[in-house]
Order: structure tokens, then C-alpha cells, then sequence
């Protein structure tokens, strides 16, 4: 761990959203300076949660706390404390004091997730529209597309989604005016400046231009996506013959 990285808590905006949870928004932007600190509040409260805690959900810029009201009230008060707050304002108190001690996590708990993708026609319908949105070839835009590494974001819309970061401004395609009713999971797809993959079979408008066979998500296991929050997702081209016979393994 290193230093403190948030310069001064009027950056930042702790606001109630009912009466069981605070919002922690730490920016507007999205960005890898406000992910991290978002990953870093997250990384604080699976190592040390408070008396109360039920959960917290990531956002792209924020990070929503759950408690138990009562709980944290009883415990409040096991303090010997005659002032009465309420729970909110409890877990603000405790949500302070830790981001005044909020520290970046070390680099090299970064994980980095390899991710093959098949480019195939059949497999990226929408690759050859992408491709003649920017005046390239569709070559030209699997380098483009595989050769860059993306920051997981945030994990949404769909069981096990990455919403990934970092794609090259060169390959941004604006998603379908028209949803499609079914995306075959393991679909890459291009919405605007972000690139992801459909973890199941979903309705989507994204630009889809390629396939892996890796799955990602798992229903059964704990955590069930095989993305997380911070992951570094490189995207490796495979032809339709190895993505077959990939998918052949796991029958």
C-alpha cells in the first residue's frame, strides 16, 4: 500500500439512497484515476467491514454501501455515546474516517485475464460494418481491436458483463438504432468508446465482431463472473478452427 489517494473528502459525495444504503460517488468522470479509488474503497471493505455491512455494488464512478440500520445502531450505542444519530449518519462517520486512510492497491495485485476471440465472419456479424464505418479492413481492425489492454470497470447490465475501458478511439462505432432480440453468449461487441462481452445469451444493440469460447460467467461457483473489477483483459485473435475445437473440449 502507499499513499493516501483522495486529496480532500469535499471531493467527494456521500448522499443516502433509502434508508439501508449510502451512495460514495468519487468523480463523474470515468476514468482509471476515479476506478481506482473506486477499487479501492471496494478492496477496503472486503478485507474490513463494519459492524452492519450487508454488501457494496461498484459503479463506474461510485460505490453503494448496504447496512443493516439496526445493527449499526446497536452498535453505535454499545459505544456509550449519549448523542442519538441515525444509522446514516453513523455509517457516514465510519465511511470518512476510512477515506481519509484510503490507500491505492499495490500494481501487482492487478490481474491480467487473456481472453481468445474468434474474428470470424459467422462470429462477428458486425465486423465488416465496423470496418467500413472508419475506412479500414477488417484486419486492420482485429489488430486495432487486440492489440490494446482494457481496464475492467464495472461488472452490469447482464450476470458477469465487463464493461471495459480503453478501447482506441480508431475502431469507436456508435451501437445498433435497433437491439437484436438474441447476442449468443461469449459475443465482443463495440458500443461507442467501450468494448465488452456478453457473459449469456441477452438481447443487445452492441456491434458484435467476434466470439470467444471461454465462459464467463459461472452460477455456480463463488464469485460466479470470471471478471472482476480491476482486471487487464487482452483480447487474443484465434481462428474458427481453434474456437471449435476449444468448444469441442468442454462437451
Amino acid at each position: 500500500m502507499g499513499q493516501n489517494i483522495i486529496g480532500s473528502l469535499r471531493d467527494i459525495n456521500i448522499k443516502p439512497l433509502g434508508d439501508s444504503a449510502i451512495i460514495v460517488q468519487f468523480g463523474t468522470d470515468i476514468s482509471p484515476e476515479v476506478h481506482l479509488k473506486v477499487k479501492a474503497f471496494s478492496d477496503q471493505l472486503d478485507k474490513d467491514p463494519f459492524c452492519g455491512f450487508v454488501e457494496y455494488v461498484p459503479a463506474f464512478t461510485s460505490v453503494t454501501v448496504f447496512y443493516h440500520p439496526l445493527t449499526v445502531y446497536q452498535m453505535y450505542k454499545g459505544e456509550g455515546s449519549k448523542e442519538k444519530l441515525s444509522p446514516y449518519k453513523i455509517v457516514h462517520s465510519i465511511i470518512e474516517k476510512r477515506l481519509e486512510k484510503l490507500q491505492a492497491p499495490l500494481a501487482s495485485e492487478q490481474r491480467v485475464v487473456e481472453i481468445p476471440v474468434c474474428y470470424d465472419g459467422e462470429l462477428g456479424p458486425d465486423l465488416q460494418a465496423v470496418a467500413n464505418y472508419h475506412s479500414l479492413s477488417t484486419t486492420e481492425v482485429i489488430e486495432i481491436h487486440s492489440k490494446a489492454e482494457y481496464l475492467v470497470f464495472m461488472i452490469g447490465f447482464a450476470p458477469g458483463f465487463p464493461y471495459l475501458g480503453g478501447m482506441s478511439e480508431q475502431i469507436a462505432t456508435p451501437r445498433h438504432t435497433s437491439p437484436r432480440l438474441s447476442i449468443p453468449a461469449g459475443s465482443v461487441g463495440i458500443a461507442g468508446m467501450q468494448t465488452g462481452v456478453y457473459p449469456i445469451s441477452t438481447p443487445g444493440g452492441w456491434q458484435i465482431i467476434g466470439r470467444t469460447p471461454v465462459d464467463l460467467f459461472y452460477p455456480d461457483r463463488n464469485p460466479p463472473s470470471l471478471l472482476q473489477s480491476g482486471d487487464i483483459v487482452r483480447f487474443m485473435p484465434i481462428s474458427i478452427e481453434e474456437y471449435n475445437g476449444y468448444k469441442e473440449t468442454l462437451v
